[in-house]
């Protein structure tokens, strides 16, 4: 049987460690000015090495007590469960960036995360589609109904702007300046960036807010969104990602693609009419050019097949 004083000092491990985590969730909150999937996915993160502690050791160590050979257990249990390398990588940064705040705030004396090697992701071209599937799918939402003619906004939209679905999630009809064309957009890290609107996406925007009803009742923060649910407020992530599944399957596009294909095949067709990487970085919003240069790659395959397709000395063609 375990004693009360081993009880109570599990109990005050367990909140030490539990009150850190709150302290560094409300730093990159309030200091670090971050989003609430950012927020979220950190939380997590910190939820599942506690899971961990407890059930490898049965005790949940104070940030001071935590040491490199418990966290490199927790790496090694984490590829024997099969987590993708690019998982292994997320969680491992947040476990640096748990212990540097911790070791800034007084909370232990070292960072013990620091240690970790993070494991090689292998870099995958994104998915695209062809403008004659983007077409296609585009296409699938009824203009004769309400939903389908939000839907096909939705759509228009992020191609047009090649937006992510929270940011699609996040606009408001306020920054939508129609008359010089173009799009407030708040993206990650709540950063702003204005995003060009197309002749066809205007139209289908035109189209959809025609028709727009928002709840009279409802709060101002969720009436005021462009893109609104049945029953007048804004759409969530999670539904604007199940209207888009549905819309694939009906377009009968590849299971590869994702709501993120409409972004991707934004970057590649840009690329392919010439658009420079600089400004293709400004457009998606990226903080980073490496971010962009994944899109050369998927441009520079393209040219490689058309090439080997069309060119009569072309290696493939030589018999």
């Amino acid at each position: 049987m375990v004693s009360r004083p081993f009880q109570e000092a599990l109990i005050q491990e367990y909140q030490v460690m539990h009150d850190a985590v709150g302290r560094f969730l409300n730093y990159l909150r309030i200091e670090r000015n971050a989003s609430g999937l950012t927020i979220k996915s950190y939380a997590d993160d910190l939820g599942h090495l506690i899971e961990f502690y407890e059930e490898q050791t049965g005790q949940i160590p104070e940030p001071r007590d935590a040491d490199v050979t418990q966290l490199r257990s927790y790496a090694s249990y984490l590829h024997e469960c099969g987590y993708a390398r690019s998982t292994i990588a997320r969680r491992l940064a947040c476990l640096r960036s748990f212990f540097r705040f911790c070791k800034r705030e007084g909370l232990c004396d070292a960072n013990p995360a620091r240690p970790l090697r993070t494991p090689r992701a292998g870099r995958r071209l994104p998915h695209f589609l062809s403008t004659d599937e983007v077409g296609k799918l585009l296409s699938v939402p009824p203009a004769t109904q309400k939903d389908g003619l939000r839907d096909r906004a939705i759509l228009e939209t992020m191609y047009s702007a090649g937006l992510r679905v929270a940011e699609v999630v996040a606009l408001d009809t306020e920054h939508w300046d129609r008359s010089s064309g173009i799009m407030k957009v708040l993206g990650k890290g709540r950063k702003e960036r204005i995003a060009p609107v197309g002749s066809y996406a205007t139209r289908a925007l035109d189209r959809w807010i025609d028709v727009r009803q928002p709840d009279p009742h409802g709060r101002p923060d969720q009436t005021a969104a462009i893109f609104l649910n049945r029953f007048g407020r804004r759409l969530t992530t999670r539904s604007i990602g199940r209207m888009l599944d549905k819309h694939i399957n009906s377009a009968g596009l590849s299971s590869q693609t994702s709501p993120h294909t409409l972004r991707h095949s934004f970057a590649t067709h840009l690329l392919d009419g010439g658009a420079d990487l600089r400004s293709v970085q400004e457009l998606l919003g990226h903080k980073s050019l490496t971010t962009t240069q994944i899109y050369t790659h998927v441009s520079t395959r393209r040219l490689r097949e058309t090439y080997e397709l069309a060119h009569p000395h072309a290696a493939s063609r030589v018999g």
